[in-house]
């Protein structure tokens, strides 16, 4: 599989990353997603330690033993659990620090190569965060640290304070809102757009006329039902998958190194991986997609 730099770092991830969240708890089911993921050339795996309140890092720590040199591996941090279950945001240098000690114990490594701050707003103490990622680094704890982020004026200010090599953010055919702001600003300095939601819950996959009614009855975004339905009818109608399709647009923008993307199931990662054998995206192609969808920005979420 193609690998792209991650930014300046020295990073090569794998176009198609496999996003862990919805692996589930079962161990045995998730160890054998994760393996088929490696056996088909990914080698860049997204958790959390808020995903399954920490236990998916745990079972992705136990799948991936006696692997960890094929795999670039991240992870992110900021959302304090508490002991009940309930989580605050805190993006503070004391919690960082003592959280990726306890994350390396749960993914059984050394290292973790990406660390992301998963999430962010304007008020962070956003100096005090990059304090902590930088020491991390000279520590050898991090390789590199990175941010998921949808907010244009958090990621400007990371892009002007720190040095990261990534921004994890939510883009696809029906939230093309990135491509206004954000993606020309990452490109010029040289840090790349992991992206998440690249099939928007499924709604743009092969099995797009299903999911819409079960998924996209309330709307998604900006877009009512029957928009969705439409939408999906006439992308369905310009290429031989809509999976493949939908990952190739995001794909097509320089600044995106991978598309992480979720699997509940080895069926369903093979029908993901369907784009390692899939025809050159073409210009015409992706244009003609953008056609059937529409620009939208950032209103909420600044």
């Amino acid at each position: 599989m193609k690998k792209n730099r991650l930014g300046n770092s020295d990073l090569y991830v794998s176009e198609l990353g496999l996003g862990c969240m919805s692996l589930g708890t079962n161990q045995q089911k998730a160890t054998n997603i994760i393996t088929e993921a490696l056996d088909q050339g990914i080698n860049y795996l997204d958790t959390a330690d808020l995903y399954d309140k920490t236990e998916n890092e745990a079972i992705v720590g136990k799948a991936i033993k006696g692997k960890r040199d094929d795999i670039i591996l991240a992870t992110k941090v900021g959302n304090h659990l508490t002991e009940d279950g309930t989580w605050f945001w805190d993006p503070s240098k004391s919690y960082i620090k003592e959280q990726v000690k306890k994350s390396l114990q749960r993914l059984q490594t050394d290292y973790i190569d990406l660390y992301q701050l998963h999430g962010g707003t304007i008020e962070d103490p956003i100096d005090e965060t990059i304090e902590a990622f930088e020491e991390l680094k000279k520590e050898g704890l991090i390789r590199y640290y990175g941010i998921s982020s949808i907010r244009p004026n958090v990621i400007r200010e990371y892009v002007k304070r720190s040095s990261l090599v990534s921004v994890m953010m939510q883009y696809s055919l029906f939230d093309r809102r990135p491509e206004e702001e954000v993606f020309d600003l990452l490109e010029e300095n040289n840090i790349s757009v992991v992206t998440r939601g690249a099939l928007a819950k499924g709604m743009l996959s092969d099995q797009a006329s299903e999911v819409v009614k079960q998924k996209g009855k309330d709307g998604y975004l900006g877009y009512n039902y029957d928009e969705l339905v439409a939408m999906t009818n006439e992308l369905s109608k310009e290429t031989n998958s809509l999976t493949v399709a939908a990952l190739q647009y995001v794909l097509h923008q320089p600044a995106v190194a991978s598309a992480v993307v979720g699997a509940s199931s080895t069926k369903q990662l093979l029908d993901n991986l369907k784009l390692k054998d899939a025809a050159p995206f073409s210009e015409s192609t992706y244009q003609a997609l953008q056609r059937v969808s529409k620009p939208i920005t950032y209103q909420n979420h600044r």
